[in-house]
């Protein structure tokens, strides 16, 4: 398994955390089988994205937001970096507490009281660990996710509606509706994202030995369609369960009249009187299994957008004492993270307006994506392909179309 999965895959399975199951279900639960057709439509545009990040990451050797310091005005950086730091923490503090109210639904043990350990556990993975364990942890966490898989068929669903809602799309112009479709889309193709695949495949190339910029800059034809493979493979798998996780809250929760669901564990904890027991273990394990991925890497992509930004040395293969900026701000994220959840604060609404955050931020950072992989002085001769951009540039007019939809319905 480790051979065949590299950081597209786990950037993929990281998409799919606590957070996004939480808009996965309730979306299911309020839209029913209705909104199945959004997976296989976002595959492509999620797959395109991430490879051209995933491509610049592998002929510049930098990072995105290295590659947006040396060649765009602060102005520019320092905005899309600080938002992306902002919406990443609550985003990772919200899974350090679905990952608690996930072991709660297995062990009878408090969530508030696993939030604190679970926390420090996750930290010590990023400070202690070696880049390589961390992989292999990373690999491993990814399976959790097919629980999903099974707990869709555990629900029994009409099939024949199932074929309806993946092949006629159904679209309403109506405020909650355009909001679920911008939560799906910020939560789907969301900006974190893009600086973790292309900083990981520079962590990949320095565990490989390229320690320099000069050694890791440019990238052969084989590299680039390995790259291609596993993306494409990460995002099939990200979207897969995406797809099987509104599948399973539409046939229960939709089909039994509860149409709101307030968070990840609720779900779960809602499939027990619907689809049995084995349902929400299933459901609960795939949330502990994800937010325990997708944690370092929301922390961990904020680190490395503030201190490639910034100039600093950066990457999990890189000891702390070296790195300080980039592991202080991953310690930093995970710690405020873990007070929101001993706050006050409404965290699911929080969290649902990170995800809409996200789909705002998203077309803006698509478009530098886009002029840094179309500049021959950043990419030399492997700038996109017209396939890819076509890709690109549909992607970010859907946001940007979906993000205008969901502010016009707000006048």
């Amino acid at each position: 398994l480790r051979s065949v999965i590299g950081p597209g895959f786990i950037t993929g399975a990281s998409d799919d955390d606590p957070s996004g199951i939480g808009t996965y279900a309730s979306i299911g639960a309020a839209q029913g089988f209705g909104v199945l057709w959004l997976a296989p439509l976002t595959l492509p545009l999620m797959a395109a994205v991430q490879l051209i990040c995933a491509r610049i990451g592998l002929v510049t050797g930098e990072g995105i937001a290295g590659v947006l310091r040396q060649n765009y005005p602060r102005w520019v950086r320092v905005p899309a970096i600080a938002a992306l730091v902002v919406a990443n923490t609550i985003n990772a503090g919200v899974d350090i507490g679905a990952i608690a109210a996930g072991v709660n639904l297995l062990v009878p043990v408090p969530a508030a009281a696993l939030t604190l350990p679970i926390g420090l556990l996750i930290l010590a993975l990023q400070i202690l660990g070696s880049y390589r364990l961390i992989a292999r942890v990373f690999t491993w966490l990814t399976l959790a996710l097919l629980t999903y898989v099974g707990a869709a068929f555990l629900a029994r669903p009409d099939w024949g509606e199932v074929l309806r809602g993946t092949l006629l799309p159904s679209v309403s112009l109506d405020g909650d509706f355009l909001m679920a479709l911008v939560a799906v889309l910020g939560t789907t193709i969301s900006p974190y994202l893009f600086f973790w695949q292309a900083s990981e495949e520079v962590e990949e190339e320095i565990s490989a030995g390229r320690e320099t910029v000069a050694a890791r800059a440019g990238a052969t034809e084989g590299e680039l369609r390995a790259a291609a493979w596993d993306v494409g493979a990460g995002m099939a798998f990200s979207n897969l369960v995406m797809y099987f996780i509104i599948l399973a809250s539409a046939a229960t929760l939709h089909a039994s009249g509860q149409r709101t669901i307030a968070s990840a564990a609720e779900a779960a904890h809602a499939l027990a009187p619907l689809a049995g027991r084995a349902a929400e273990a299933l459901f609960a394990i795939g949330i502990i299994g994800a937010g325990m991925l997708a944690v370092p890497v929301l922390t961990g992509s904020a680190a490395y957008a503030v201190a490639e930004g910034g100039g600093w040395r950066s990457g999990l293969s890189t000891r702390p004492r070296d790195a300080k900026v980039f592991y202080g701000v991953i310690i930093t994220s995970t710690l405020v993270g873990m007070l929101i959840d001993f706050s006050p604060l409404d965290t699911i609404t929080a969290l649902y307006w990170t995800a809409v955050l996200n789909g705002l931020l998203a077309p803006p950072l698509l478009i530098l994506v886009l002029l840094i992989a179309n500049n021959r002085a950043v990419m030399g001769d492997r700038t996109n392909s017209r396939t890819l951009n076509l890709l690109g540039w549909v992607t970010t007019v859907a946001m940007s179309a979906a993000a205008l939809g969901l502010l016009w319905s707000w006048r």
